[in-house]
């Protein structure tokens, strides 16, 4: 059986990305997040035209969307006190993130490590801007994606 490429993924930084894929990113932002009405005005305010936009629109997308309705496994690397991991729980709770596993290593040195996975189909917030929360906890040292499905 032959087999097609065509629906495999990569992450990858921005900061290697043609500027017109870039635009098109910006561009669905805008219309996303309806900062622009139309196609015509987004393609204006980023400076590409539409042929490319509509060239790349199928192919580039945040990754928050990517991982919209999909199960998420993170580690979270935290200082070694009493409650860190209770705040980031409440975190994930507060955004609705369903959470299916929680393994947490013991302590070594002062540095605590905890593994979660999470369902993202509730989640009233973006993956990205969940992690970042994470990250700004007291006592968070680290939060990673390690795994996606």
């Amino acid at each position: 059986m032959f087999r097609t490429d065509k629906n495999k993924f990569y992450i990858v930084s921005k900061d290697i990305l043609p500027e017109a894929i870039l635009k098109t990113a910006m561009v669905k932002e805008l219309l996303a997040k309806k900062e622009a009405e139309t196609v015509n005005e987004a393609v204006e305010k980023v400076g590409i035209s539409r042929s490319a936009f509509y060239k790349y629109r199928d192919g580039v997308f945040p990754f928050y969307e990517a991982s919209k309705e999909k199960i998420v496994t993170f580690t979270i690397t935290m200082e070694d006190r009493s409650g860190i991991l209770s705040k980031c729980l409440n975190q994930i709770a507060l955004v609705r993130g369903n959470i299916l596993t929680i393994n947490q290593g013991i302590p070594l040195q002062g540095v605590a490590y905890a593994t979660v996975s999470i369902e993202t189909r509730d989640l009233i917030s973006n993956i990205e801007d969940l992690l970042e929360d994470l990250y700004k906890i007291p006592g968070v040292m680290k939060v990673e994606i390690i795994g996606q499905s």
